[in-house]
């Protein structure tokens, strides 16, 4: 039989979180969803610049992160910044609490993409970096263009 390719579109990414943090372990969640975010989401309607996730009660809940209201909904649309459950497995959310409440780890999402239909949501556990770490980052990422630049020029 031949084997099913995972098709995945993306559609929000948090490029942000990469220049504000180390992103060190990453995990693959689901997402709970309404019938309208849902649309939304595959319209690509989603921005997670200000959000967060928090562990509560054993479950783990993405704060801050903003649909928009479908646009061919009704008076039943879905409040743009709800909190959203994230869907992993206990082990996973009892090692993300731990990582968290003991190391000083933050947990932040970094892509949202539709795999095989499904809204799913990439996290990370991240270290804050300090303003030297952040000049330190924009310093080699210039050079770099600088290199790339002057090899092109060459040619």
């Amino acid at each position: 039989m031949p084997e099913k390719k995972d098709k995945q579109k993306l559609v929000a990414e948090n490029r942000k979180a990469r220049h504000d943090y180390f992103l060190e372990e990453r995990f693959e969640a689901g997402i709970a969803l309404t019938g309208t975010e849902i649309k939304s989401v595959r319209a690509g309607k989603v921005q997670f610049k200000d959000a967060y996730i928090s562990i509560y009660k054993g479950e783990a809940w993405i704060k801050g992160m903003h649909i928009s209201p479908y646009e061919h909904g009704n008076i039943f649309n879905h409040d743009e910044t709800r909190d959203r459950k994230l869907l992993l497995h206990k082990h996973e959310i009892s090692k993300l609490f731990q990582k968290v409440r003991l190391r000083g780890y933050t947990l932040v999402p970094t892509k949202m993409y539709l795999k095989d239909g499904m809204a799913k949501m990439e996290i990370a556990l991240a270290k804050g970096k300090d303003l030297y770490d952040k000049r330190e980052t924009e310093k080699l990422r210039d050079a770099k263009r600088q290199m790339e630049k002057a090899l092109k020029f060459n040619r």
